[in-house]
């Protein structure tokens, strides 16, 4: 096969997997991984992919358009479910303090909160703190602020600030978009400021994310890779993207 060909099969199995890893296509291109990191930088300079750490992903891989509550609802809803019965062994004991970030693999897990011991739940998220409001054994604090109709959070200024005052054993933060080079991005700045506040606020910091985020990069970063301790995903990631992240010190748990 000339460079030529293999290069633009490479550059529509990037169109067709939405990423392809080096290793993977030198392994199916019989040729070494030097080769196809050329070949990718090749592809790249003529915009026909966008390389990333470990392989590349396409052009508008990039996000800027966030889709709704409504419309997130009910896709991979099995995965999520795995998820959220996963994370429930990161929960503290009781009297312990979580936060409860806006999403719907979050609010898989506020449907499966344990009803058994004492826990304080802070969130911005309305659907959760309508779920949560009645809930036995716990105690609710729901963040003030703007509500975002797309995402149904409370953000700006009053959450941010609350949140820097706080610190809790766990918190759960949903992210739309997940990469080794640039950490756990979501579209809106806003939102990224107070998933940042997040991150600061909790002693042990875990994402709840499906497989569909990985390899997926959205316009603001709200945590680095090292600023995450545990990442919940589910079977369908790319084995590659797992290793390359549990790399940068996150734990990996596929549900």
């Amino acid at each position: 096969m000339y460079p030529e060909e293999r290069q633009n099969a490479i550059a529509q199995l990037v169109g067709q997997r939405g990423r392809l890893s080096v290793t993977a296509a030198a392994e199916q291109f019989r040729v070494t991984t030097e080769t196809v990191r050329r070949d990718l930088a090749v592809l790249e300079r003529a915009g026909m992919l966008r390389r990333v750490h470990g392989g590349a992903v396409p052009v508008n891989a990039v996000a800027l358009v966030e889709l709704g509550l409504g419309e997130r609802t009910g896709r991979l809803a099995e995965q999520k479910a795995r998820i959220a019965a996963a994370a429930l062994d990161f929960l503290p004991g009781t009297n312990g303090s979580i936060i409860l970030d806006g999403g719907t693999t979050t609010a898989a897990l506020a449907e499966l909160l344990p009803t058994d011991r004492r826990l304080l739940v802070v969130t911005n998220a309305v659907p959760i703190a309508a779920r949560l409001a009645n809930a036995p054994g716990l105690t609710l604090q729901m963040l003030g602020g703007r509500v975002r109709g797309v995402t149904q959070c409370a953000v700006g200024d009053s959450a941010v600030r609350k949140l820097a005052d706080l610190r809790v054993d766990v918190a759960f933060l949903g992210t739309n978009g997940i990469t080794t080079g640039h950490g756990f991005t979501t579209p809106d700045e806003e939102e990224a400021l107070v998933k940042r506040a997040m991150v600061s606020a909790g002693q042990r910091v875990i994402v709840l994310a499906d497989s569909s985020k990985l390899c997926h990069e959205t316009m603001v970063r709200f945590a680095a890779p090292d600023a995450v301790d545990v990442l919940i995903t589910d079977d369908g990631a790319d084995p590659d993207v797992i290793a390359d992240l549990e790399k940068t010190g996150i734990e990996v748990v596929v549900a």
